[in-house]
């Protein structure tokens, strides 16, 4: 048996961090293991290649949740990466780091150390900022954060017409207070992806003390009593066991961290036992606490005003964006998930924005892998950014090569129904009552300007409603008798056993989650090496 002082479950955007941080110490000997494959597959590596890897077998789990009540019972796909950088691999690419209000809320549950002043020198030391560095950016850190490549009139319209109604211009969403309108930045690097395993993992992959594994596929975790000691894991249908002396370390996201952990005997012993599963440690908390951002994605026709709905549907159209590309990494093959990006208020009283718009100068009837209408048109999304449903996930068998399900509960509050009706009517407001779109005659295309009432309206747009791919907190952090971890990262009940990504969020950030997770790992690599001279 293979002896190593880490081992790392998942080179994710967290395990690509950790195995990067944690081998720079040369006395370390750090193995990292990966379910999915290596990030050879090319589309990975082209931004807007995320719809070419999304609900693609090479590097998605494909998974699909339960069905939901609240959402006219609708099961939906949800993508999460399978191959080297996770789902920093497929993703939209899009740097969004949250609110200030969103630490300090971490602290005030009582997680030292996780404030928004303890948590900005981890976001700066991650960061290769493309405008400088300055006290809220920094440079030279593994992953580049770029502007887009990409500008187009209707994006522009629609930052005028949120100016309108109050909402200002912006140009940075990166400083703890997001109210605005303006261009996401992209985690790219002269217009290609820049995932975590490209910037944390690639140029260390050689290193001595770092030993790699793809396409290994953990069985569980290995205890001797309440100490974990190792791992069990498949490589090609064969069982491997790996000895960690110093930590086993858990990155296999909000999906998978529960899930592994579950079959590990760590959860609720009433809901594990019946898989004949030995209870290692009752942990009420595993699984549970799963949240997300659900988006609804109206669409907005529009005249005298070109989307790029037209251009990707013909033949000339997609050449000429492929030039852009191979000559100057330009162009529409550069997109992030979406372009522009606005953070409101569902009403005034709000202390901080509680939504986040993605504009899309695109339409379809599906996302991912359905056709764009062939008319312009486009897609200013809205949702709520804080919240209040809870959903969970939970095995449906003692193997792990068996999908857990993973159930939802979207809209299943009437605070979330209600703030996701006023993001509606708000978008509505932008679109259609202001000067700087009156020209261009935008119709609402869906859900229909004729539905009016809040619960209608919910419902209508509940059938286009996806997943922002989000989720979080299935393994808190915190000191209640359902958190999984402390403040430390360490999980309760247990010894030389750690959690490291989104699934230890006490709650969500309010936006996109991608550079909160790499920050978590940051933050853990230098507490895990403190604690190894304690």
């Amino acid at each position: 048996m293979e002896e190593f002082d880490y081992i790392i479950i998942g080179a994710g955007s967290a395990g690509c961090v950790l195995a990067n941080r944690l081998s720079s110490v040369n006395s370390n000997k750090i193995l990292l293991l990966e379910a999915g494959g290596k990030d050879t597959y090319p589309w990975i590596h082209i931004p807007v290649g995320y719809y070419k890897t999304m609900h693609n077998p090479k590097t998605d789990w494909c998974f699909k949740t339960e069905p939901d009540e609240t959402m006219n019972n609708r099961s939906i796909n949800y993508p999460r990466g399978k191959t080297l950088g996770g789902s920093s691999s497929i993703n939209g690419l899009l740097y969004i780091r949250g609110q200030e209000q969103d630490y300090n809320m971490w602290r005030q549950l009582g997680n030292v150390g996780w404030s928004w002043k303890d948590v900005l020198p981890y976001f700066l030391k991650s960061e290769d900022q493309e405008r400088g560095a300055n006290e809220f950016h920094g440079v030279g850190g593994p992953i580049s954060v770029e502007d887009q490549r990409i500008q187009l009139d209707i994006l522009d319209v629609f930052m005028n017409a949120a100016e309108e109604v109050g909402i200002p211009k912006v140009n940075d969403f990166n400083k703890g207070d997001n109210f605005g309108c303006g261009y996401f930045q992209v985690t790219e690097k002269k217009g290609l992806r820049c995932s975590a395993a490209a910037g944390y993992l690639r140029p260390i992959k050689n290193r001595n003390n770092l030993k790699i594994i793809t396409r290994a596929h953990v069985k569980n975790i290995n205890f001797d009593k309440k100490k974990a000691v190792g791992i069990s894991y498949w490589k090609d249908n064969q069982l491997i066991k790996a000895r960690a002396k110093k930590e086993v370390i858990l990155s296999a996201g909000s999906i998978g961290s529960p899930h592994i952990l579950q079959v590990s005997g760590i959860g609720n012993p009433l809901e594990i036992k019946n898989h004949g599963i030995e209870i290692i440690n009752n942990s009420p908390g595993v699984g549970k606490n799963l949240q997300d951002h659900i988006m609804m994605r109206p669409v907005y026709k529009v005249k005298n005003i070109e989307t790029l709905n037209k251009k990707v549907n013909s033949f000339f159209g997609k050449m000429a964006i492929g030039m852009e590309y191979i000559f100057f990494r330009k162009g529409p093959m550069t997109m992030g998930a979406s372009q522009l990006c606005g953070f409101a208020k569902s009403d005034p009283s709000r202390e901080t924005p509680n939504l986040q718009f993605h504009i899309q100068p695109i339409s379809t009837d599906k996302l991912g892998g359905a056709n764009l209408h062939n008319f312009n048109a486009f897609t200013p999304t809205v949702a709520n950014i804080r919240p209040t449903s809870r959903g969970e996930v939970y095995i449906t068998s003692p193997d792990t090569r068996d999908d857990p399900k993973i159930k939802m509960n979207y809209l299943s509050t009437p605070e979330d129904r209600k703030v996701t009706a006023d993001g509606l009517k708000l978008i509505r407001k932008i679109v259609l009552k202001t000067k700087a779109f009156a020209k261009y005659q935008p119709e609402e295309f869906r859900p229909g300007f004729e539905i009016q009432n809040d619960e209608e309206l919910v419902k209508a747009a509940s059938n286009y409603a996806q997943t922002i791919f989000h989720p979080v907190g299935t393994c808190k952090m915190g000191n209640d008798e359902n958190s999984v971890v402390n403040d430390r990262l360490i999980a309760r009940g247990v010894s030389n056993l750690r959690i490291v990504d989104a699934s230890i969020m006490p709650n969500i950030t309010s936006g996109n989650t991608n550079a909160p997770t790499i920050m978590i790992a940051e933050k853990a690599a230098d507490m895990i090496i403190e604690d190894s001279k304690a």
